[in-house]
């Protein structure tokens, strides 16, 4: 009798065998404006000069609202608002400073679906990132921050903390409402003025909260918003009405406010670029550490400063790591923001797309292997990466030594953990690291010798308003959230 021969099943193709149906955020139920003007005093106002430049879906390459663009004369009238409602801020007690914030927050909340459709069409990220992570933490920092107010005494103890006076503040477009959350509620709490600038590629979460903050009462000119390009940040940097620059976005543009101001007796804090090292020891719970990478780098298309872009894997387990990270990699979905199921969004901006692909043809010019995963791409506009996997890479690849800021990892194996060190360290920056292990000990070992600011052991990406946040070397200078965000605010 003659044997059949076994039908052999076909390798499993996630994105054949595995595709979900559109699960669409439903959009209906947001309000915006077909054009925005800058926030001053509680009023929306025109610029002077009647300048206007659209925001973009990046999804889509669609406009979908014209945004003001901020000169000289506006930024001098958001100053100058901020300037005078100081003393009347301070005077109403901290007491009532707490109250303002817990009800910014509280509106925060009640408007956590409509804050986090915008914040997916203007930026690109997945619906579930801002939905499960950027709003809610925002409405967490207004409530943090809330509970400081009155208690500055206990705070800083035998001191007597004085708020600085108007803080400028310049925030990213990884973060729109995280970032200004971020830092416009420390400077509220501890009784200053602010003048806030938005990134101009995601204004229009800021310029909700304006509406927002309008409607909690606010008094007129403690918080003024104003939109613009770089020079609208210039002008604020330059006014010398301004006591406090509060500064989240590149290194280059750091280093350049850096020498504006030295010399001068405004103080400064600086959120700067990162290079995060992730690493993995042979110890490990290696599926966890796969999905903390997959959680570091690419479900926030490597759009943060702090993403884990550098992977460091034990030589022992590193076979079993990159085979398991390409088998996850080929799950991702890579699609429509507003898609619950979608887990990498649209880069920002065509220009940042550019920078993107320049990196990933840098890095196979110089010889690293570059994997990339055979998911859909959306066809038609927008502005779509792959997530990518550069293996065969040294320190002295370009890749490996600068910030990218997309959904770009590179991979290198060491042996002993005095090398995985020596290589984590050898950086510009020094912003943000992780550690795998099962090892207590070898987590305090680790974090002892990293040169980052923030470090996480078996986890990623985790925030806290309570835990500070910031970088040494390139990467920054003082620390935002918890007691030493405060600080930050005060002079004593």
């Amino acid at each position: 009798m003659a044997k059949s021969k076994k039908k052999m099943s076909p390798a499993l193709d996630f994105n054949t065998q595995w595709r979900y149906k559109p699960a669409p955020e439903n959009s209906d139920h947001i309000q915006i404006q077909k054009a925005y003007d800058l926030f001053i005093n509680n009023e929306f106002i025109p610029p002077v000069n009647a300048d206007y430049f659209p925001t973009i879906n990046p999804a889509t390459g669609k406009k979908i609202a014209d945004i003001a663009q901020a000169e000289n004369i506006d930024i001098d009238k958001a100053v100058v608002a901020a300037s005078k409602a100081l003393k009347a801020w301070q005077k109403i007690g901290a007491v009532e400073r707490g109250k303002y914030l817990f009800r910014i927050a509280r509106l925060i909340q009640e408007r956590a679906r409509e804050f986090a459709v915008i914040e997916s069409l203007d930026g690109g990220k997945p619906i579930r990132e801002s939905k499960n992570i950027d709003i809610p933490l925002a409405a967490a920092h207004f409530f943090y921050h809330a509970g400081w107010a009155d208690k500055l005494q206990y705070a800083f103890p035998n001191q007597t903390p004085k708020p600085v006076g108007v803080a400028a503040q310049i925030i990213p477009w990884n973060f729109p409402l995280l970032m200004a959350a971020w830092k416009i509620a420390p400077a509220l709490a501890t009784g200053n003025t602010v003048v806030l600038k938005p990134a101009e590629t995601t204004p229009l979460t800021a310029l909700k909260l304006a509406e927002l903050i309008r409607e909690s009462g606010l008094p007129s000119g403690v918080v003024n918003i104003v939109t613009g390009d770089g020079s609208a940040g210039a002008a604020l940097v330059d006014h010398p009405m301004v006591n406090k620059i509060a500064f989240t976005g590149s290194t280059e543009v750091g280093k350049i406010i850096q020498r504006k101001l030295a010399g001068s007796a405004k103080k400064y804090t600086l959120e700067l670029g990162g290079k995060g090292a992730n690493i993995i020891l042979e110890d490990a719970a290696i599926d966890q550490a796969v999905e903390g990478i997959i959680n570091g780098i690419y479900f926030n298309q490597g759009h943060v400063c702090c993403a884990g872009s550098r992977l460091f894997v034990q030589e022992s387990v590193a076979e079993l790591v990159v085979r398991k990270l390409k088998d996850r990699m080929e799950t991702l979905v890579v699609g429509d923001p507003l898609d619950k199921n979608t887990d990498i969004g649209a880069i920002n901006s065509a220009s940042q797309l550019r920078t993107i692909k320049k990196y990933i043809k840098k890095g196979i010019k110089d010889g690293a292997e570059l994997y990339q995963s055979k998911c859909a791409i959306p066809g038609g506009k927008g502005y779509w990466c792959r997530p990518s996997l550069f293996t065969n890479v040294s320190q002295a690849h370009t890749i490996v030594q600068e910030e990218i800021f997309g959904p770009v990892l590179t991979l290198q194996t060491f042996r002993t953990l005095e090398e995985v060190l020596n290589k984590a360290n050898n950086t510009f920056y020094g912003l943000s690291a992780g550690v795998w292990t099962d090892k207590g000990a070898k987590i305090f070992t680790m974090t002892r010798g990293l040169r980052a600011g923030v470090v996480w052991a078996n986890t990623y990406n985790k925030f806290d308003p309570a835990s500070p946040f910031g970088g040494y070397k390139e990467s920054g200078i003082g620390r935002e959230g918890g007691l030493h965000g405060l600080a930050g605010y005060l002079k004593f």
